[in-house]
């Protein structure tokens, strides 16, 4: 479960007062104010107190949450849009336009967060009609031991993305699919690995760094390119487990080596390939963090450590959406300022434009920066 000494949840039932560990994968705090809640609990009674930081602890039936949930998920995208309403601030800029989206985004997640599940030792869930989830909580935590609670949102998540694993991920480029992990993100946006199954490899094949490896998807289409080794690094432990499982799938675990590093492996490669967050800017959860990058700080030792591990005439591949651009978070003569004082030089780029629904989804709040959006591979050398 979590690091560090556990937190508690505490709520008082029948009168008296009763505590549990509580998980949040998201970092959230334990709720401070808890009621039981069950079927007969209002769904407009229910939105106020989740708006109000009082969170339900569920003693129904399973499915009568589900549905709760719901409702409440209604109320909370039809808010302000009354007639009483007031008018929405309209953005100045890209800029302003994302933060209050994330702002938002936020603000949606802890309310729906408010409705809560029980689980009993062995992941167990005492309520009626309740699934068994005892696999997938296996998947995502580890073995439990232990009561605790959680986010019902939090769970059907991570129902979710056991089904996602099961089923994987059609990568074209492959031509297989990849089984994403809980908390590892999925390469849905298949362009970025398109363009590394497109881009010129190096005259030298003998090896490849893969630098944040996520699923393994890189690390799996360089070794079926011809690539004769990979060294693929992560920090993360969910991720390095995930790639492991797919490389072996996909019979490639032979040719491909991962490690736990903060970005470069020791050495020098003739390719070194990374595809680093795209947006500087905080993540909210565990899983952002394969989206969000405060400061650019992957990008930034990416491309001020690429020289030290390249082999001499060797390439690095950077693949990098140009979002944060449109959206006024860093523009691009920030880039190539980085790229040229890390000693580096552009060979070529290639470019494509992403085919994800919300890149033509006019009600998206960042449909303009969506709708310009790149993704780009950018081949660098040493100066």
């Amino acid at each position: 479960m979590q690091a560090g000494a556990p937190q508690l949840i505490h709520w008082t039932e029948n009168g008296e007062d009763r505590s549990a560990r509580w998980h949040s994968e998201a970092g959230m705090p334990p709720p401070k104010r808890v009621i039981i809640a069950d079927d007969r609990t209002n769904a407009d009674v229910a939105y106020r107190l989740a708006c109000e930081g009082t969170a339900l602890l569920w003693r129904g039936d399973y499915q009568n949450a589900r549905q709760l949930l719901k409702a409440l998920a209604r109320r909370t995208d039809h808010k302000g849009k009354g007639k009483k309403a007031k008018a929405p601030k309209i953005p100045a800029t890209p800029t302003e336009s994302f933060h209050l989206h994330r702002q938002a985004q936020s603000q949606r997640a802890r309310t729906l967060a408010m409705l809560l599940i029980p689980f009993e030792p062995g992941y167990t869930i005492p309520l009626r009609r309740a699934p068994d989830v005892k696999l997938a909580c296996n998947e995502a935590y580890g073995r439990g031991e232990d009561a605790f609670v959680i986010s019902l949102r939090e769970l059907l998540g991570l129902i979710g993305a056991h089904e996602w694993r099961k089923a994987g991920v059609e990568i074209p480029a492959l031509g297989a699919r990849i089984h994403p992990h809980y908390g590892v993100f999925s390469p849905v946006r298949g362009e970025y690995v398109q363009l590394v199954a497109d881009a010129p490899l190096p005259r030298d094949t003998s090896l490849a760094f893969d630098i944040g490896a996520g699923t393994g998807v890189l690390s799996a289409l360089l070794a079926k390119r011809g690539i004769a080794r990979v060294v693929a690094t992560d920090m993360d432990q969910r991720a390095l487990s995930c790639a492991r499982e797919n490389l072996a799938r996909l019979d490639v675990d032979d040719r491909v080596e991962l490690l736990e590093a903060d970005l470069f492996p020791p050495g020098r490669a003739p390719l070194v390939v990374c595809n680093p967050p795209w947006v500087p800017a905080r993540p909210n959860s565990s899983i952002e963090h394969a989206v969000y990058d405060p400061d650019s700080r992957m990008l930034r030792g990416f491309l001020s450590g690429l020289k030290d591990h390249l082999a001499p005439g060797g390439e690095g591949w950077l693949i990098m959406s140009d979002l944060a651009e449109h959206l006024g978070l860093r523009p691009r003569e920030q880039l190539m300022e980085w790229i040229g004082a890390a000693g580096l030089k552009v060979l070529g780029r290639q470019d494509v434009r992403p085919v994800h629904p919300r890149a033509t989804d006019a009600t998206d709040p960042l449909h303009a920066a969506r709708a310009a959006e790149v993704t780009s591979l950018w081949r660098l050398a040493a100066t």
